[in-house]
């Protein structure tokens, strides 16, 4: 397939890259800084830009099979709306390029998994650290379920970096009240991939924990 990567130098883009080369996928990644990306692969193509300016990009969407997004940063005690508005030009783009699979990362602890995320987050990171990060994910959320696009939500533990495993728990109720489950970035890429060619989750949220 041909698959259009969001945040690839990110460390879960990083591991989508990895993977989906691995299983034969052409690849376009959106960077902002390339010189960070030193992977070269035939099937593979690097491309300058920035979701917040949808000129830099919107090109580069044109007769993909998909979008993959792991879009994410590190403006965690400011109010933002990186994730909402970059998304919004994802969607505007592949309406305009006619492409329909979207699956996009975001946590649980957002919308209806809300408190899935173990207490530890649900009483103070979130609120305390995190409150304008995960509210921006709401909205980004919302935008895509509101969207006519064919997307899948993926909702994470607490990302780690360690290795893939693929006997990871995945489903619409997974999460704890208590405890903060974790998974790894690797894994959730591995996920992620899988919905390529499974509508299990079509239009739906599904959460992934160890």
């Amino acid at each position: 397939m041909k698959i259009f990567i969001v945040r690839g130098t990110g460390k879960t883009g990083r591991e989508l890259i990895k993977q989906g080369l691995e299983h034969g996928h052409s690849i376009t990644a959106l960077v902002r800084n390339p010189d960070k990306f030193k992977l070269n692969n035939p099937n593979l193509k690097i491309i300058k830009g920035n979701v917040l300016k949808p000129d830099s990009f919107q090109q580069n969407v044109h007769e993909q099979d998909a979008v993959l997004s792991a879009l994410g940063h590190k403006r965690f005690l400011i109010p933002t709306r990186i994730l909402s508005k970059g998304t919004r030009n994802i969607i505007n783009t592949m309406n305009k390029h006619n492409v329909k699979r979207f699956i996009c990362i975001t946590s649980l602890g957002v919308n209806d998994s809300r408190f899935k995320l173990g207490l530890y987050y649900t009483l103070f990171t979130i609120p305390f650290i995190l409150l304008f990060y995960f509210l921006d994910k709401s909205r980004q959320e919302k935008l895509i379920m509101n969207s006519d696009l064919d997307w899948t939500i993926i909702r994470p533990g607490q990302l780690t970096n360690g290795k893939k495993r693929t006997n990871y728990k995945h489903g619409l109720s997974v999460g704890n009240y208590i405890l903060t489950k974790m998974i790894s970035r690797a894994s959730v890429a591995h996920f992620m991939l899988n919905q390529l060619d499974d509508n299990t989750y079509l239009r739906k949220a599904p959460g992934i924990i160890n």
